[in-house]
């Protein structure tokens, strides 16, 4: 079956065994996991304070261990821990799979929650704290599944790489990037990787749909300098490091960014327009921006795919009223689409002007694969053999993942962690949001999804 085909009609589903007598299954681990899990402060200043992941690395380490497995820990730098297990498959000839998740999450400000952001607290069905949506719900799926395969002596239909990295919150450096350059080795014969941001469930004119994340935008994150001349805050001075960097601030903050349609995006309007029966015409920005609304709260992540942005998130200048600085500073958070790294670049030149250079900070790649092949076709058939009648459509991240750091390798990264979320749910405000949470039938429904998934992909 062709991933572009209607999924509404599937084969049953094998379901996995019941778990030894004695035993929790991963349905019953799953919510427990999660909220341990959310319970260790993993926060991801970037700056190389923090906590680290070490201590979430160790608790990862022990579930692991304790049904049977050989699981390896490295550290980056002190404190940067990353845990890395080979699951052997049941065709040992077949090209190995790397389901993986990070343990870091960017910090969050408790007094604007409503709960504690590290209490893993559970009220109205839902787990609430940070990372409970990115992404350490995944990591507890992962982790539920495994235990409970391994539990019955179950195999997955090939070899299966399970990682768990640090650092993704600030670009994988000492994560899945320190493990790409120096241990290959981990991910030795896998061509395919699955992970975080994808197949959760929106509503699209009363039907669900899964959107699998089979792109993403690429990163630039980049310094504004300007340098002018440093005097005393009562004179005239025309060169003014911080009037020049203002002025290049709001132009870039500003600019316009013209609509471009790349093919993932485009794939995924033209199945909304199919649930729908809304026009589509690439061409036209309001017909597209029609589509893009009747995907409810979804629209927040798709709307930022339609073109590169490009958004100012700090400024420093400056150490006294009277003062003049002889330099100002500011960052620019850029993402690219496939294929329009050059265009956010020249751009970005151009409204800076010349008073201004750029430097960048952290560079990574923008990421498109087809929406097909055997694995689209597993994944989709996993989540409609729980949600028989519900679409599955691709779809672009704005952000990034792990998965870039792993295409360095030639390796074909998807965004897949089965959710199937109530239609009302602001899902992409859940991500390093306030009052983070996901719903606990959402990991039962994942666990049952990615075992089925383990078996058959």
């Amino acid at each position: 079956m062709s991933a572009g085909e209607d999924r509404a009609s599937t084969t049953a589903p094998v379901g996995a065994p019941a778990a030894p007598s004695g035993h929790p299954t991963a349905e019953d681990e799953v919510v427990r996991i999660c909220q341990e899990l959310i319970r260790i402060d993993t926060s991801n200043y970037g700056d190389g304070t923090g906590p680290g992941e070490r201590a979430a690395a160790e608790y990862v380490m022990g579930l692991l261990t304790e049904v049977g497995l050989s699981p390896e820990y490295f550290e980056s730098e002190p404190g940067r821990a990353n845990v890395v297990v080979r699951l052997e498959g049941r065709d040992r000839e077949r090209p190995a799979l790397v389901l993986h998740g990070h343990l870091d999450v960017v910090p969050a400000q408790a007094s604007d929650w409503s709960v504690d952001p590290f209490s893993g607290e559970e009220k109205d069905g839902l787990i609430w704290g940070r990372g409970a949506v990115d992404m350490k719900d995944m990591d507890a799926m992962m982790l539920a599944v495994v235990r409970q395969m391994a539990r019955e002596g179950r195999k997955p239909a090939r070899d299966v790489v399970l990682a768990f990295f640090a650092d993704e919150e600030a670009g994988g450096v000492h994560g899945a990037r320190w493990a790409v350059d120096n241990r290959p080795d981990l991910f030795e014969g896998a061509t395919e990787a699955i992970s975080e941001v994808g197949g959760f469930s929106v509503e699209v004119d009363g039907r669900r749909a899964y959107l699998l994340q089979t792109a993403e935008k690429g990163i630039g994150w980049l310094r504004l300098v300007a340098d002018g001349r440093a005097g005393h805050g009562s004179q005239v001075n025309h060169d003014n490091a911080v009037t020049h960097l203002a002025a290049a601030v709001a132009r870039i903050g500003q600019h316009p960014w013209p609509l471009a349609l790349t093919p993932t995006v485009e794939r995924l309007l033209r199945g909304v327009a199919d649930l729908t029966g809304l026009p589509f015409d690439p061409h036209d920005p309001q017909t597209v921006d029609r589509l893009v609304h009747a995907l409810g709260p979804a629209s927040r992540f798709v709307g930022a795919t339609l073109r590169n942005t490009a958004n100012p998130t700090q400024l420093s200048a400056g150490y006294k009223a009277n003062v003049i600085p002889g330099r100002a500073e500011a960052v620019i958070d850029g993402r690219f689409l496939p294929g329009h790294e050059s265009q956010l670049m020249s751009t970005l030149h151009e409204l800076a002007g010349p008073e201004v250079r750029i430097e960048v900070l952290h560079r990574d790649v923008a990421l498109e694969v087809p929406f097909e092949g055997e694995l689209v076709d597993a994944m989709a058939a996993a989540l409609l053999a729980e949600d028989p009648g519900a679409a599955v459509l691709p779809y672009t991240l704005s952000g990034g993942t792990d998965n870039k750091s792993l295409s360095v390798l030639g390796i074909t990264g998807y965004g897949f962690a089965p959710l199937r979320l109530p239609g009302a749910m602001d899902f992409s405000a859940m991500f390093h949001g306030v009052d983070e949470r996901v719903p606990t039938d959402a990991l039962r429904f994942g666990v049952r999804v990615l075992d089925r998934l383990l078996q058959t992909a």
